[in-house]
Order: C-alpha cells, then sequence, then structure tokens
C-alpha cells in the first residue's frame, strides 16, 4: 500500500515479520518447564527460520555451516586478492611492525569491524546460536579464521609475506587479515543463509 491509499507512511506497518515470531519464541522459551515443551518450541523456531529463507534480505540467519563458510571464503578471496598483487601491504605491514601499538589496533578493529556487520549494523537478522565455549558466537570466529587462513595460505604461496623478520610478517597478516574480514563477513551475511 502506498500514501494514496490513505495509510501515513511514516507509521510502523503492523505485519508482523519471521524475526518478531523468532522473538516470541525465545520468549516462550523461557517460559517452558519440561524439555518436551522445549523441543516443540525449538521444532516451532526451526520452521520458522526454514520459512524466512524466501528472499536475500529480512530473513533470520542463524548457525554456520558449510555454505557459510563457503560464502565467507570468497568475500575473503575477492577483497583480499587486491591485497596480494599490491606493493602496499608489505609497506603497511612494515609501519605497524615498527608501531606495535597501531598493529594491536589494527587487530581489535578487525575484531570490531567484523563483530559491527555480522551483528550490529542489522543488514541480516544474525542470530547466535550455540556459541564456542559459551561466548564466541560461530559465524564471527568462522568469518575470522576463515579470512585469517585464507590470507596466510595465499601470501605465503605468492611469496608477500617477510619471514626473515616475523614481525612485519604479522604486521602483512594484519593489513591483509582486515579487508579479508569485512569481505567474508559480508559474503557470509549478503546472500542471507
Amino acid at each position: 500500500m502506498s500514501i494514496f491509499d490513505g495509510l501515513n507512511a511514516e507509521e510502523p506497518s503492523s505485519e508482523p515479520s519471521v524475526a518478531d515470531l523468532v522473538e516470541e519464541l525465545d520468549a516462550l522459551e523461557e517460559t517452558v518447564d519440561s524439555p518436551e515443551e522445549r523441543a516443540k518450541v525449538d521444532a516451532v523456531r526451526e520452521t520458522a527460520f526454514s520459512v524466512s529463507q524466501q528472499g536475500s534480505f529480512g530473513r533470520v540467519i542463524s548457525g554456520f555451516d558449510r555454505a557459510d563458510a563457503s560464502e565467507a571464503l570468497l568475500g575473503s578471496v575477492l577483497f583480499g586478492i587486491p591485497m596480494f598483487v599490491e606493493g602496499g601491504t608489505s609497506e603497511v605491514g612494515a609501519y605497524l611492525a615498527a608501531h606495535p601499538p597501531f598493529l594491536v589496533g589494527t587487530a581489535g578493529f578487525t575484531l570490531a569491524l567484523v563483530f559491527g556487520i555480522l551483528y550490529v549494523a542489522e543488514i541480516q537478522d544474525v542470530r547466535v546460536v550455540d556459541p564456542y565455549l559459551g561466548f564466541i558466537p560461530q559465524r564471527f570466529a568462522g568469518v575470522l579464521v576463515i579470512a585469517s587462513v585464507t590470507a596466510f595460505v595465499l601470501m605465503a604461496m605468492w611469496g608477500r609475506l617477510t619471514w626473515g623478520t616475523p614481525l612485519i610478517a604479522v604486521g602483512e597478516l594484519a593489513a591483509a587479515i582486515l579487508p579479508m574480514s569485512v569481505g567474508g563477513a559480508l559474503g557470509d551475511i549478503l546472500p542471507g543463509s
């Protein structure tokens, strides 16, 4: 409907979404007592997740499976290739090695940026399910590990790491992992799986 149909365009839509349903199920799960009732709530939640698999945007995303890993790998490689074919990565790595607080800051910024893309920016409705160690989201860890391993393997294969000075090699990796993690996060959540 449009503003010409007599509705105020500034009012929020009264149509419930799958995300609203999942929130209701989360609240319901906290009130049920028996394992059987919890299993029923979980089954309905899984049905809601499968119903939400219709478009690329507005879907509820949970877990981290093979498809998500391959999307993160693709995003990492697409954002990483330019980092490997130009010399700027080596220059930035040498600078970071000479200024360790900036190296630590780059690593921290990478973590914060990926977390923000996945969970704060609300590009998609990303839910944390079964976190590692009880607090590390699977998707967050998966994207970072995939980007880091991909950066290390490709840079090592292509001779882009300064092996003679390990701190410079770490700086080079940090310079490459930052954009690759962003690419991995976007590659993972934009398709909406």
